[in-house]
């Protein structure tokens, strides 16, 4: 059920940027007079087609193929390689016939849609949800240090003062994309009462990609939120609110602590004591292989601040959310050309991207998600590789800079260049998502 809950959120959310991206394109082309021919979601590969309907002079339909979408725009040189159409003489209402900088104009429209719709979905979040955190100040047990982490020198209880020199008001600013993705972060912390610092150097991104759990996480007493389905915990009757005091014999204080205790028993029956309301009961649970018995924890440890913003106020931070976004991902991709991070650890295919949704139905995170993506495949699509709508942007800049038009077989050279490389890099996506099932 997960996962068709996954693949439901996938197949909405890239429905939904598909079909903008392609309307920002169709848009700008009718806007100029441009005949466009075929407005397709999804791809009719080999003439198949689920369905579709003329309106117009545009046939509308949904392809069997679902790897995307499409414009098919009159008298240009797109994936469809319509070679014969090329031959004819151009016409007033086709694509090349246009001055170059209205088919500029057309080819960064589904970019621009794309950037768009990220922003409006940050700030219609920002708008209905706020911006909740927790503050710093509050998070008094300090943290609790991953592996790697500790490899750099964090240490259990750490409270973390400031970052690269300024106070940390926000817990979850501790560790920001853009200092991981920069040139170090240094961090002042506070241990056992003196003030000391801790450094990560620049080349950190590389082990941080390839680490499997959070870099550390605020330290807390805890008690059950929520109960995963089908997990041992719920089969021997914990409820939500309950509050796990001891593990056989053996008491805790901290939610770490009680981690540590599960893993060391993983696979063996343990028993919990458990505080239900003014009642302790004591259960015997079995410790998965993982040292999980599946539920989420919570804690009332910590003061949250919610900062709301009205209606007006909600677009500038939805810009500055898409701001940062897409800052992180030229650095990103900056740190892949130099090798600081594998491609197969920052490149998700449709599986990838599935489990980023979950397997739970939740609003807020879809639409994170799917704003997440939108100005992903704005800056994707921007690169200048041919058949994306970078490339074309490159060549009709390019003609501008000379004052005429590149050759028709320069053009479908390109294209075919272009189409190489977009099926190698997926090839490389979709192979890296199949070997992530194996492992």
């Amino acid at each position: 059920m997960q996962a068709l809950i996954m693949a439901a959120q996938l197949i909405l959310g890239i429905s939904i940027l598909v079909i903008l991206h392609e309307f920002g394109h169709y848009l700008a082309a009718r806007a100029f007079g441009i005949k466009v021919e075929k407005f397709y979601l999804f791809f009719d590969a080999w003439g198949v087609k689920l369905f579709s309907i003329k309106i117009g002079e545009t046939e509308w339909g949904i392809g069997w193929l679902p790897l995307g979408g499409y414009v098919k725009i009159a008298g240009m040189i797109d994936e469809s390689m319509d070679k014969e159409a090329m031959k004819q003489p151009a016409q007033p209402w086709e694509f090349r016939s246009k001055p170059a900088w209205q088919r500029l104009i057309v080819m960064i429209g589904g970019v621009v849609v794309n950037i768009v719709t990220g922003v409006v979905i940050f700030a219609m979040m920002s708008y209905y949800y706020g911006e909740k955190y927790i503050q710093n100040s509050s998070v008094t047990n300090g943290i609790v240090p991953s592996e790697l982490a500790r490899g750099y020198g964090f240490q259990t209880g750490d409270k973390l003062v400031s970052v690269n020199g300024t106070k940390l008001m926000r817990f979850e600013d501790a560790l920001k994309i853009k200092d991981i993705l920069g040139n170090g972060v240094t961090y002042d912390v506070e241990r056992n009462g003196q003030l000391m610092q801790v450094s990560l150097p620049s080349d950190f991104v590389k082990k941080f990609s390839e680490a499997k759990a959070d870099f550390f996480l605020p330290r807390m007493h805890f008690y059950v939120a929520e109960l995963t389905p089908g997990y041992p915990a719920e089969k021997a009757g914990l409820k939500v609110n309950d509050v796990i005091t001891k593990v056989d014999t053996s008491t805790f204080e901290f939610f770490d602590e009680f981690q540590s205790m599960l893993k060391a028993s993983a696979g063996k029956e343990v028993a919990l004591s458990i505080l239900r309301d003014t009642q302790t009961v004591i259960m015997k649970v079995m410790v998965d292989e993982k040292g999980r018995v599946g539920f989420k924890p919570d804690s009332k440890d910590f003061a949250y601040e919610v900062v709301e913003f009205g209606f007006f106020e909600s677009f500038p931070a939805g810009w500055n959310k898409a701001v940062e976004t897409i800052d992180a991902q030229i650095r990103g991709w900056g740190k892949i050309f130099k090798g600081d991070i594998a491609v197969n650890k920052a490149v998700q295919g449709p599986i990838g991207i599935a489990k980023f949704y979950g397997g739970e139905w939740i609003w807020s995170r879809f639409w994170l998600f799917t704003a997440l993506i939108s100005l992903g495949l704005a800056f994707m699509n921007i690169l200048p590789i041919p058949a994306l709508d970078g490339g074309h942007v490159i060549f009709l800049l390019v003609e501008m800079i000379l004052g005429r038009p590149l050759s028709e077989k320069f053009l479908e050279r390109a294209q075919y260049a272009g189409m190489i490389i977009l099926l190698s890099l997926m090839v490389l996506i979709f192979g890296n998502d199949i070997w992530g099932l194996f492992k």
